[in-house]
Protein backbone atom coordinates (compact mmCIF):
# COMPACT_ATOMS: atom_id res chain seq x y z
CA UNK A 1 0.00 0.00 0.00
CA UNK A 2 1.55 3.40 -1.36
CA UNK A 3 2.27 6.08 2.07
CA UNK A 4 0.55 8.73 2.90
CA UNK A 5 1.16 12.01 1.60
CA UNK A 6 3.09 14.01 3.80
CA UNK A 7 1.76 17.31 2.40
CA UNK A 8 -1.58 17.92 0.52
CA UNK A 9 -2.30 21.58 -0.87
CA UNK A 10 -5.87 21.75 -2.78
CA UNK A 11 -6.81 23.97 -4.88
CA UNK A 12 -4.87 26.48 -3.12
CA UNK A 13 -5.41 30.42 -4.12
CA UNK A 14 -3.80 33.11 -3.06
CA UNK A 15 -4.11 36.91 -4.19
CA UNK A 16 -3.07 40.16 -3.97
CA UNK A 17 -4.79 43.77 -4.00
CA UNK A 18 -2.86 46.02 -6.37
CA UNK A 19 -3.36 49.39 -7.79
CA UNK A 20 -4.57 47.58 -11.25
CA UNK A 21 -6.82 45.23 -9.03
CA UNK A 22 -6.79 42.22 -7.72
CA UNK A 23 -3.62 39.32 -9.04
CA UNK A 24 -4.09 36.02 -8.27
CA UNK A 25 -0.43 35.17 -7.64
CA UNK A 26 -1.58 31.07 -7.16
CA UNK A 27 -4.45 29.78 -8.77
CA UNK A 28 -6.03 26.67 -8.24
CA UNK A 29 -2.62 24.63 -7.12
CA UNK A 30 -2.57 21.34 -6.00
CA UNK A 31 -0.46 18.74 -5.64
CA UNK A 32 1.64 15.81 -3.23
CA UNK A 33 4.83 15.90 -1.45
CA UNK A 34 5.20 11.93 0.06
CA UNK A 35 7.50 11.28 2.94
CA UNK A 36 11.41 11.11 1.77
CA UNK A 37 10.61 12.44 -1.69
CA UNK A 38 12.07 15.38 -3.45
CA UNK A 39 9.95 17.71 -5.51
CA UNK A 40 10.79 20.53 -7.94
CA UNK A 41 8.32 23.29 -8.51
CA UNK A 42 9.56 24.39 -12.19
CA UNK A 43 8.78 27.69 -13.40
CA UNK A 44 10.21 31.28 -15.46
CA UNK A 45 9.82 34.22 -12.72
CA UNK A 46 6.18 35.21 -11.98
CA UNK A 47 4.99 31.87 -12.05
CA UNK A 48 3.23 31.97 -8.64
CA UNK A 49 6.78 29.31 -7.09
CA UNK A 50 7.75 31.15 -4.53
CA UNK A 51 3.86 32.32 -3.55
CA UNK A 52 3.05 29.05 -3.86
CA UNK A 53 6.05 28.00 -1.12
CA UNK A 54 4.88 31.12 1.03
CA UNK A 55 1.52 30.23 1.01
CA UNK A 56 1.73 27.10 2.83
CA UNK A 57 3.88 28.22 5.57
CA UNK A 58 0.98 31.28 5.46
CA UNK A 59 4.08 33.80 5.01
CA UNK A 60 2.18 36.03 2.97
CA UNK A 61 2.07 39.72 3.53
CA UNK A 62 -1.75 40.47 4.67
CA UNK A 63 -2.34 43.17 3.21
CA UNK A 64 -2.18 43.61 0.68
CA UNK A 65 -1.95 39.35 -0.05
CA UNK A 66 -4.55 37.11 1.42
CA UNK A 67 -4.93 33.08 0.90
CA UNK A 68 -7.92 33.40 -1.25
CA UNK A 69 -8.83 29.50 -0.90
CA UNK A 70 -8.14 26.20 -0.42
CA UNK A 71 -6.47 23.61 2.06
CA UNK A 72 -2.73 22.79 3.00
CA UNK A 73 -2.62 19.74 4.50
CA UNK A 74 -0.15 18.81 6.64
CA UNK A 75 -0.03 15.24 8.24
CA UNK A 76 -3.55 15.27 8.06
CA UNK A 77 -3.67 18.94 9.66
CA UNK A 78 -5.24 21.64 7.42
CA UNK A 79 -2.64 24.77 7.83
CA UNK A 80 -5.11 27.31 7.15
CA UNK A 81 -7.32 26.75 9.99
CA UNK A 82 -4.68 26.91 12.55
CA UNK A 83 -3.88 30.13 14.84
CA UNK A 84 -1.14 32.50 14.20
CA UNK A 85 0.21 31.31 18.19
CA UNK A 86 -0.43 27.59 16.25
CA UNK A 87 1.59 28.19 13.03
CA UNK A 88 4.07 29.89 14.88
CA UNK A 89 4.77 26.23 16.03
CA UNK A 90 4.97 24.58 13.04
CA UNK A 91 7.45 27.11 11.23
CA UNK A 92 10.77 26.12 12.12
CA UNK A 93 10.26 22.93 13.18
CA UNK A 94 7.76 20.46 11.53
CA UNK A 95 8.22 22.73 8.12
CA UNK A 96 11.38 24.80 7.60
CA UNK A 97 12.40 26.88 4.95
CA UNK A 98 15.57 27.95 3.53
CA UNK A 99 14.71 31.65 1.66
CA UNK A 100 15.89 32.73 -1.80
CA UNK A 101 18.88 35.26 -1.35
CA UNK A 102 21.73 34.13 1.19
CA UNK A 103 23.31 37.85 1.16
CA UNK A 104 19.94 39.44 2.77
CA UNK A 105 18.17 36.37 4.73
CA UNK A 106 20.68 36.26 8.06
CA UNK A 107 20.16 38.89 10.39
CA UNK A 108 23.57 41.33 10.01
CA UNK A 109 23.41 42.30 13.98
CA UNK A 110 23.90 38.88 15.51
CA UNK A 111 26.53 35.74 15.03
CA UNK A 112 25.79 32.96 13.13
CA UNK A 113 25.94 30.67 16.05
CA UNK A 114 22.92 32.68 17.81
CA UNK A 115 20.72 32.80 14.51
CA UNK A 116 21.01 28.39 14.18
CA UNK A 117 20.41 27.98 17.95
CA UNK A 118 17.81 30.46 18.11
CA UNK A 119 15.02 27.61 16.87
CA UNK A 120 16.37 25.41 19.21
CA UNK A 121 15.70 27.58 21.92
CA UNK A 122 12.45 29.08 20.75
CA UNK A 123 10.99 25.81 19.76
CA UNK A 124 12.23 22.98 22.55
CA UNK A 125 13.59 25.49 25.17
CA UNK A 126 17.14 24.69 24.85
CA UNK A 127 19.30 27.01 27.07
CA UNK A 128 21.46 28.55 25.01
CA UNK A 129 24.59 27.01 25.99
CA UNK A 130 23.29 24.13 24.67
CA UNK A 131 21.92 25.12 21.66
CA UNK A 132 24.98 26.60 20.89
CA UNK A 133 26.66 23.25 21.02
CA UNK A 134 24.40 21.88 18.76
CA UNK A 135 24.82 25.38 16.56
CA UNK A 136 28.39 24.20 15.78
CA UNK A 137 27.57 20.37 15.54
CA UNK A 138 25.20 21.55 12.99
CA UNK A 139 27.47 24.11 10.92
CA UNK A 140 30.21 20.93 10.80
CA UNK A 141 27.41 18.60 9.22
CA UNK A 142 26.90 21.33 6.26
CA UNK A 143 30.41 21.42 5.94
CA UNK A 144 31.16 24.40 7.10
CA UNK A 145 35.35 24.16 8.63
CA UNK A 146 36.08 25.02 11.64
CA UNK A 147 32.68 24.89 12.58
CA UNK A 148 33.66 25.49 16.70
CA UNK A 149 35.49 29.35 15.59
CA UNK A 150 33.22 30.13 12.91
CA UNK A 151 30.16 29.70 15.24
CA UNK A 152 30.49 33.01 16.91
CA UNK A 153 31.46 34.85 13.60
CA UNK A 154 29.13 37.72 12.06
CA UNK A 155 27.11 37.04 8.77
CA UNK A 156 29.48 39.39 6.74
CA UNK A 157 32.18 37.34 7.54
CA UNK A 158 30.46 34.50 5.74
CA UNK A 159 30.57 33.87 1.87
CA UNK A 160 27.96 33.60 -0.21
CA UNK A 161 28.36 29.78 0.20
CA UNK A 162 28.89 29.74 3.67
CA UNK A 163 25.49 31.91 4.10
CA UNK A 164 23.64 29.11 2.39
CA UNK A 165 24.95 26.52 4.49
CA UNK A 166 24.36 28.26 7.91
CA UNK A 167 20.65 28.71 6.17
CA UNK A 168 20.80 25.00 5.71
CA UNK A 169 22.21 24.56 9.30
CA UNK A 170 19.50 26.85 11.04
CA UNK A 171 16.55 25.22 8.48
CA UNK A 172 18.02 21.38 9.87
CA UNK A 173 17.68 22.73 13.72
CA UNK A 174 14.82 21.17 14.52
CA UNK A 175 14.86 18.10 11.92
CA UNK A 176 12.12 19.30 10.04
CA UNK A 177 10.17 16.68 8.66
CA UNK A 178 9.28 19.39 5.01
CA UNK A 179 12.00 21.33 4.08
CA UNK A 180 10.89 23.97 1.23
CA UNK A 181 14.30 25.27 -0.42
CA UNK A 182 13.19 28.51 -2.59
CA UNK A 183 15.97 29.23 -5.00
CA UNK A 184 18.62 27.84 -2.75
CA UNK A 185 21.29 28.31 -5.45
CA UNK A 186 20.64 32.00 -6.36
CA UNK A 187 23.79 34.62 -6.80
CA UNK A 188 26.13 31.10 -6.02
CA UNK A 189 28.61 30.41 -8.84
CA UNK A 190 27.89 26.89 -10.26
CA UNK A 191 30.30 25.38 -8.57
CA UNK A 192 29.25 26.25 -5.06
CA UNK A 193 25.69 25.40 -6.49
CA UNK A 194 26.25 21.72 -6.82
CA UNK A 195 27.72 21.57 -3.90
CA UNK A 196 24.97 23.04 -2.20
CA UNK A 197 22.63 20.50 -3.78
CA UNK A 198 24.35 18.03 -2.98
CA UNK A 199 24.21 19.01 0.50
CA UNK A 200 20.30 19.49 0.59
CA UNK A 201 19.79 15.87 -1.03
CA UNK A 202 22.21 14.40 1.15
CA UNK A 203 20.78 15.93 4.64
CA UNK A 204 17.40 14.92 3.29
CA UNK A 205 18.16 11.57 2.65
CA UNK A 206 20.01 10.75 6.12
CA UNK A 207 16.85 12.51 7.99
CA UNK A 208 13.98 11.04 5.94
CA UNK A 209 12.90 14.56 5.47
CA UNK A 210 10.84 15.79 2.31
CA UNK A 211 11.92 18.37 0.07
CA UNK A 212 10.55 21.33 -2.43
CA UNK A 213 12.78 22.53 -4.25
CA UNK A 214 11.84 25.65 -6.01
CA UNK A 215 13.85 26.52 -8.85
CA UNK A 216 13.89 27.37 -12.88
CA UNK A 217 16.87 25.41 -13.54
CA UNK A 218 16.15 22.06 -15.69
CA UNK A 219 19.71 20.56 -14.98
CA UNK A 220 19.14 21.09 -10.98
CA UNK A 221 15.68 19.35 -11.62
CA UNK A 222 17.20 16.28 -13.64
CA UNK A 223 19.77 15.20 -11.07
CA UNK A 224 17.69 15.78 -7.76
CA UNK A 225 14.26 15.70 -8.32
CA UNK A 226 12.00 12.66 -7.88
CA UNK A 227 8.80 14.64 -9.03
CA UNK A 228 8.07 17.54 -11.08
CA UNK A 229 5.40 20.29 -10.90
CA UNK A 230 5.75 22.79 -14.00
CA UNK A 231 3.52 26.05 -13.04
CA UNK A 232 2.78 28.72 -15.67
CA UNK A 233 0.89 31.79 -14.82
CA UNK A 234 -0.23 31.26 -11.39
CA UNK A 235 -1.54 27.72 -12.26
CA UNK A 236 0.19 24.24 -12.60
CA UNK A 237 0.12 23.15 -15.89
CA UNK A 238 2.09 19.79 -15.82
CA UNK A 239 3.31 17.14 -13.39
CA UNK A 240 4.72 13.78 -12.89
CA UNK A 241 7.98 11.81 -12.07
CA UNK A 242 11.13 13.29 -13.53
CA UNK A 243 11.95 10.55 -15.47
CA UNK A 244 8.43 11.32 -17.67
CA UNK A 245 8.70 14.79 -17.71
CA UNK A 246 12.17 14.60 -18.89
CA UNK A 247 11.94 11.64 -21.66
CA UNK A 248 8.27 12.70 -22.59
CA UNK A 249 7.23 16.42 -21.80
CA UNK A 250 3.64 16.91 -22.65
CA UNK A 251 2.53 20.41 -22.33
CA UNK A 252 3.38 22.57 -24.77
CA UNK A 253 5.07 24.75 -21.88
CA UNK A 254 7.13 22.14 -20.65
CA UNK A 255 8.13 20.77 -23.99
CA UNK A 256 9.27 24.84 -24.29
CA UNK A 257 11.69 24.51 -21.30
CA UNK A 258 12.91 21.01 -22.37
CA UNK A 259 13.89 22.39 -25.70
CA UNK A 260 15.63 25.69 -24.39
CA UNK A 261 18.45 23.85 -22.54
CA UNK A 262 21.54 23.64 -23.77
CA UNK A 263 22.56 19.86 -24.88
CA UNK A 264 25.88 18.43 -24.89
CA UNK A 265 25.19 15.89 -27.76
CA UNK A 266 23.89 19.44 -29.67
CA UNK A 267 25.81 19.78 -32.92
CA UNK A 268 28.37 22.42 -33.12
CA UNK A 269 27.00 25.88 -33.99
CA UNK A 270 23.45 24.58 -33.17
CA UNK A 271 21.36 27.67 -31.89
CA UNK A 272 18.70 27.29 -28.72
CA UNK A 273 15.02 27.02 -29.32
CA UNK A 274 13.18 30.06 -27.61
CA UNK A 275 9.96 30.25 -26.38
CA UNK A 276 8.46 33.26 -28.17
CA UNK A 277 6.70 36.71 -26.29
CA UNK A 278 6.59 37.25 -22.18
CA UNK A 279 5.46 35.41 -19.23
CA UNK A 280 1.91 36.90 -18.72
CA UNK A 281 0.66 39.80 -17.09
CA UNK A 282 -1.33 38.43 -14.16
CA UNK A 283 -3.58 41.56 -13.65
CA UNK A 284 -4.20 41.27 -17.33
CA UNK A 285 -3.87 37.49 -18.25
CA UNK A 286 -5.69 36.82 -21.50
CA UNK A 287 -8.71 34.51 -21.51
CA UNK A 288 -8.56 30.93 -21.77
CA UNK A 289 -5.21 29.15 -21.30
CA UNK A 290 -2.77 31.73 -20.16
CA UNK A 291 0.06 30.22 -22.35
CA UNK A 292 -1.71 30.42 -25.77
CA UNK A 293 -0.50 33.81 -26.58
CA UNK A 294 2.96 32.12 -26.83
CA UNK A 295 2.03 28.38 -28.12
CA UNK A 296 2.20 27.46 -31.32
CA UNK A 297 0.34 24.68 -31.05
CA UNK A 298 -2.88 27.16 -30.33
CA UNK A 299 -6.06 27.00 -31.71
CA UNK A 300 -9.83 28.89 -31.28
CA UNK A 301 -10.72 26.74 -27.97
CA UNK A 302 -7.25 27.83 -26.17
CA UNK A 303 -8.81 31.34 -26.42
CA UNK A 304 -12.10 30.54 -24.97
CA UNK A 305 -11.69 28.39 -22.02
CA UNK A 306 -8.70 27.34 -19.06
CA UNK A 307 -7.79 23.69 -19.97
CA UNK A 308 -7.83 21.45 -17.10
CA UNK A 309 -5.23 18.87 -15.66
CA UNK A 310 -6.25 15.53 -16.99
CA UNK A 311 -3.94 12.21 -16.80
CA UNK A 312 -2.27 11.53 -19.82
CA UNK A 313 -0.30 8.64 -18.30
CA UNK A 314 -0.28 6.72 -15.36
CA UNK A 315 0.40 9.38 -12.58
CA UNK A 316 1.28 12.32 -15.26
CA UNK A 317 -0.71 15.12 -15.50
CA UNK A 318 -1.31 17.91 -17.70
CA UNK A 319 -3.40 21.03 -18.55
CA UNK A 320 -3.67 21.15 -22.38
CA UNK A 321 -6.43 20.87 -24.91
CA UNK A 322 -3.77 18.79 -27.59
CA UNK A 323 -4.85 16.17 -24.79
CA UNK A 324 -8.42 16.27 -26.15
CA UNK A 325 -7.79 15.32 -29.87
Amino acid sequence: MPPSPLLQVRDLTTEFRTERGTVRAVNGVSFDVFPGETLAIVGESGSGKSVTALSVLRLIPTPPGRIAGGEVLFDGQNLLNLTEHQMQRVRGNSIAMIFQEPMSSLNPSLPIGMQIAEPLNVHHNTPWAKAIDAAKTLLSRVRVPDAARRVDAWPHQFSGGMRQRAMIAMALANAPRLLIADEPTTALDVTVQAQILDLLKEVTRETGSSLILITHDLGVVARYADRVAVMYGGRLVESGTATDIYERPSHPYTIGLMASVPRLDSAAGSRLTAIDGQPPDLAALPPGCAFAPRCRNVHARCGEAVPVLREVAPNHLSACFLHDT
